[in-house]
């Protein structure tokens, strides 16, 4: 059975059931009934994609670039929401989302099955490095590219919160609530690093904009902030990261946490040593994500996840439409939650600060 066919037994022109199917432009409700019961009657599928494909010089296809491992990815409630708006306007457009895994994590040849990957468009949602090897080869086959921050390079749009200026809000909070001696935990700022200390030096040469942008912003305010690496942006490197700032001779009276997941294992991580939060401690996240296993209210960024992956979305449409898109700086909300506090009356000493700083 061919579209044809379907038309003559609906009584309308091929035109018209074309853009049943396609819904590019509306049809009355009456004609499209009668073309979809002829589909049904004649058992036609629809038209062929590959078809499709070759005449409008489209896949209908947009990739999302996943680079970590989707079992870390899909732990953490911020990519799942900004995926989700991504999700909505992407569907609004008649396309389908094709989830790509960068097993290479960014720097790695990502092998010939890319080549082959016919996608529109290409965007990468995560905290990523700004240098990509798969973002290259997009490039290179004239694939418009959208980033959240990262990748960087000619062509590839940008939309992005002003990483630096949030981060300093968080700290300028606490030392308008009295802190002077304050830890930062930060997202990784390598692939393949490990959970431990870090200084001023190996932030400022990270690859990695969004960490090693709200780590510039803390040590704004806190100049002699002692910094911790998180080796994952979640639950348990902030649990471990904490435990480095907490068991240390002088602990801080305020911890920073650069994401919502690193900041609910930092909160654990003290009530496990008997420190209240926030009486005696203080602590702070990023992303404005729901934890709902959490129970308590972070103080926070709030990125508006979903509206930042709809933003994402809407980027991709504009620049398959031919429109003239620049960088998008998306607002931030700093919310007030119950993990901060006045810093205590007796608190730590100074902490020890590598001597780099």
């Amino acid at each position: 059975m061919t579209l044809r066919d379907v038309a003559i037994r609906a009584g309308v022109a091929v035109s018209t059931a074309s853009l049943v199917f396609s819904g590019n432009r509306p049809v009355a409700t009456s004609t499209a009934d009668r073309v979809r019961a002829a589909a049904v009657e004649l058992g036609y599928g629809g038209p062929d994609p590959m078809a499709s494909s070759l005449r409008y010089g489209r896949s209908g296809v947009i990739a999302a670039v996943v680079e970590r491992r989707i079992l870390h990815a899909f732990r953490d409630p911020y990519v799942v929401s900004v995926l989700d708006g991504l999700s909505q306007v992407i569907g609004e457009m008649g396309c389908g989302l094709l989830l790509l895994p960068d097993a290479t994590e960014g720097h790695g040849d990502p092998g010939p099955q890319v080549s082959r990957i016919a996608a529109d468009a290409a965007v990468f949602m995560l905290c990523g490095d700004e240098n990509n090897e798969l973002a290259t080869q997009f490039a290179a086959r004239g694939v418009p590219i959208v980033g959240t921050g990262a990748p960087r390079g000619a062509g590839i749009v940008q939309v992005t919160a002003d990483e630096r200026a949030a981060s300093r809000s968080l700290a300028e909070l606490l030392r308008d609530l009295g802190h002077r001696k304050v830890g930062h935990v930060t997202m990784p700022l390598r692939w393949g690093g490990a959970t431990g200390a870090c200084t001023i030096a190996q932030v400022r040469a990270s690859h990695f904009p969004d960490s090693r942008d709200r780590a510039l912003g803390v040590r704004d305010v806190f100049p002699t902030a002692a910094l911790v690496e998180a080796g994952e942006p979640d639950f348990d490197s902030g649990h471990a990261a904490a435990g480095l700032l907490l068991d240390a001779r002088d602990r801080p009276t305020a911890i920073v946490a650069q994401s919502d997941l690193l900041a609910a294992g930092v909160v654990q991580a003290a009530v496990d040593r008997g420190l209240r939060v926030p009486e005696d401690l203080s602590v702070t996240g990023y992303d404005g994500v729901q934890l709902p296993w959490f129970g308590r209210s972070l103080t926070t960024i709030d990125q508006h996840p979903l509206d930042k992956g709809r933003t994402v979305g809407e980027t991709v449409r504009a620049l398959l439409a031919g429109e003239d898109v620049s960088d998008v700086t998306v607002p931030v909300t700093l919310r007030v939650g119950d993990t901060t506090g006045p810093a205590p009356a007796s608190g730590a000493h100074r902490l020890t600060v590598d001597p780099a700083d």
